[in-house]
């Protein structure tokens, strides 16, 4: 009879009998010794499932599905730099065909000739973008032999990294208050903000606390007039972090790109209504001539020359492929589709937030993002909308409420967010548990014997 050997399988084989499992797992200091990575990542998946579940996070912009493809594309780019060009030329190239997809999309009159590039996200797009407008500002005062040490930048209410980037780059941030019943800057404010110092004037195309669109046209007009006016010209920058992705599909009609001859450059995120995983944002400029020379590094690239700008440096590519993969996949049409999809669901929940009769809606998900802002009807109300934010929590929702910008502060608001991912029956889950929440708030909470108890 053959005699068989029986392999050590390893004295260990549940992950929660190692020895990791039988300690607290160390924070301040790294281990001495190694542990079983099956143990490492059971422990680590666990203590994930203390975060709130993304799929309720109706706060976030950001994308929160992937397809299966998405996923082992990722995977496959794991390992490619995306700073390194002549290490990873194709993924380079997949970066340049995605920047001319976005020129094209956004009008861009210079064709084939545009200039932008891939960034970590559109914060640092919206940074290259102001970047750009204070060098070509700079450069004109110079020529004209004044003063540039007092640069100056006009916004309504912005997205924290234009603050950051008037600290960062010394530039004074003009931000114009926000009028009663605006969800954004009015063309006619510009006037008592706008000078020769004026850099430019930040667009937002999709604000981040209303949703809505701010009217770039009539901005561009305005600046027009003043230009007439006064001779100060002053270009614009759209930031159009999220509406980048949405207008061009299901507001094909609304003129706010580089259709509008003062627009200089517009930031996206692709990461964002761009469908693409966290990671990933984009800049494009007019025509090349708008992005100073000066601020362009050139590396060696397949024996040729790369420019680059960023702020940041080594970052991976597998976002600029699946941003590629999903401008393939979807299309003009498959874009339009999701958008829309996204747009009907959020005009289906603006309804039923307005049927519950103690909401006054803001923005009611028609003809920009696809979202909903409301505020409460009494301001009197013996609750208030943090409260019902902490009352969704306990249902999973990640629902904000916070207040407008000034001179609006005293007013504060709920967004919801409707993203790729976040259904019609996911919207009616959530009416249903605001209605119940109300009624909560609204009675108080039902005595002990009424409460239902575990039964296990």
């Amino acid at each position: 009879m053959a005699l068989h050997k029986v392999a050590d399988t390893g004295r260990y084989d549940d992950v929660y009998t190692m020895p990791l499992s039988e300690q607290v797992l160390p924070k301040y200091r790294i281990p001495d010794d190694q542990s079983d990575p099956r143990a490492v990542y059971a422990l680590l998946r666990a203590e994930l499932a203390l975060d709130g579940n993304s799929s309720q996070n109706l706060a976030t912009f950001c994308t929160t599905w992937s397809d299966d493809e998405t996923r082992r594309l990722m995977d496959d780019c794991l390992d490619k730099n995306m700073i390194d060009k002549d290490e990873y030329p194709q993924t380079a190239q997949i970066e340049s065909r995605c920047v001319h997809i976005l020129a094209d999309l956004w009008n861009s009159p210079a064709g084939r000739e545009t200039v932008g590039c891939s960034t970590t996200g559109s914060s640092e797009a919206a940074m290259l973008g102001g970047l750009a407008l204070k060098w070509r500002w700079r450069q004109r005062r110079q020529a004209e032999g004044k003063s540039a040490d007092r640069p100056n930048l006009v916004c309504g209410p912005v997205q924290v990294c234009w603050e950051k980037f008037a600290r960062y780059f010394d530039v004074e941030l003009r931000q114009v208050p926000l009028e009663p019943g605006a969800t954004g800057l009015r063309p006619h404010q510009l006037a008592s903000y706008v000078d020769e110092n004026t850099i430019g004037v930040i667009a937002i195309l999709g604000v981040t606390f209303t949703c809505d669109y701010e009217p770039v046209a009539e901005l561009a007009a305005e600046l027009d007039r003043i230009q007439a006016a006064t001779g100060t010209d002053v270009p614009i920058h759209v930031d159009a972090a999220s509406g980048g992705f949405i207008a061009p599909f299901v507001q094909p009609e609304l003129v706010w790109d580089f259709r509008v001859a003062r627009v200089a450059s517009i930031n996206t995120s692709g990461h964002k209504y761009g469908l693409a995983p966290l990671g990933v944002g984009w800049v494009v400029w007019a025509s090349a001539e708008l992005l100073p020379e000066e601020l362009i590094f050139r590396v060696d690239y397949l024996g040729g020359d790369m420019p680059t700008f960023a702020l940041n440096f080594s970052r991976p590519g597998g976002e600029v492929i699946a941003q590629y993969y999903n401008l393939l996949r979807l299309g003009r049409e498959g874009y339009r589709r999701v958008q829309q999809a996204c747009l009907d669901t959020a005009q289906v929940l603006a309804g039923e937030i307005a049927e519950m009769g103690v909401f006054t809606l803001l923005y009611d998900g028609r003809g920009a993002l696809p979202a909903v802002s409301y505020r409460l009807t009494d301001p009197d109300a013996r609750f208030s909308l943090y409260d019902l934010s902490d009352q969704l929590r306990m249902r999973g929702w990640q629902v904000p409420a916070y207040p407008l910008p000034p001179d609006q502060q005293d007013v504060v608001i709920q967004r919801v967010l409707v993203r790729h991912g976040i259904g019609r029956e996911a919207m009616s889950l959530l009416a249903a548990d605001i209605r119940t929440s109300l009624k909560r708030l609204t009675v108080g909470a039902p005595a002990d014997a009424a409460r239902t108890g575990f039964h296990h």
